[in-house]
């Protein structure tokens, strides 16, 4: 009696070891093609991304220079800058990273521009008008939660983060209210991931500090 062979027996072991640990095709983000559209002179696909990021960037923005009127100013710039130099995204990260290290680095510019921040390497002990950052985790006293309402907290917490140098404050805001990654924050700032954990670590510290420090006088005074 003659066997049959079967069509995937035949194939050469090569071709029969690609078939079965063949992955199926990286899914490409949406904003690829809105940038497609909008470098091919679609302005309805850019207005789309303005639409889908221009919070996230005002928010960013607000909380680096700590003016609402100077983050409408620079969410209306990044945009400006980002469809002039459409062509100069090469799509090597997120499309929202790209606009975020636009936002950094005008947000720095207005600080800059202030004259109210001095030049101090970001990775060294600083001294503030409250002290140096500290080395170790302050001890929460008294817990918040019970003293004070959200958006007491909230209020109190904007302050805080408000007090942060702004290299600090920057780290701080991208991965901490923002959201991005570790690797999507160095990114944004042309810096390296040990170094963003470094400000990271020192920003917490800091406000950590300062907060217990808040909490720890107000609960003296109420005495």
């Amino acid at each position: 009696m003659e066997v049959q062979s079967s069509p995937i027996v035949d194939q050469p072991l090569e071709l029969l070891a690609e078939t079965v640990v063949a992955e199926p095709p990286a899914e490409i983000h949406p904003d690829v093609a809105l940038v497609e559209r909008a470098k091919a002179g679609d302005t309805a696909a850019f207005e789309q991304l303005v639409r889908q990021y221009d919070r996230q960037i005002f928010r960013t923005a607000q909380h680096i220079t700590q003016n609402r009127e100077d983050a409408e100013d620079i969410t209306q710039d990044v945009f400006f800058k980002a469809f002039q130099k459409l062509n100069q995204f090469q799509g090597n990260s997120k499309f929202s990273t790209w606009l975020v290290r636009i936002a950094v680095n005008e947000s720095l510019m207005r600080l800059r521009k202030r004259k109210t921040s001095k030049t101090v390497s970001m990775d060294q002990d600083v001294e503030t008008a409250e002290g140096s950052i500290p080395r170790d985790f302050a001890e929460w006293r008294p817990n918040p939660e019970q003293n004070y309402s959200q958006s007491e907290l909230a209020e109190i917490l904007r302050k805080t983060i408000a007090g942060l140098p702004p290299g600090f404050r920057t780290v701080f805001t991208l991965r901490d209210i923002e959201n991005l990654s570790t690797e999507e924050t160095a990114e944004a700032l042309g810096l390296s991931v040990p170094a963003v954990k470094s400000r990271l670590l020192r920003a917490r510290l800091q406000l950590r500090e300062r907060l217990s420090r808040y909490f720890r006088q107000n609960k003296e005074a109420s005495k």
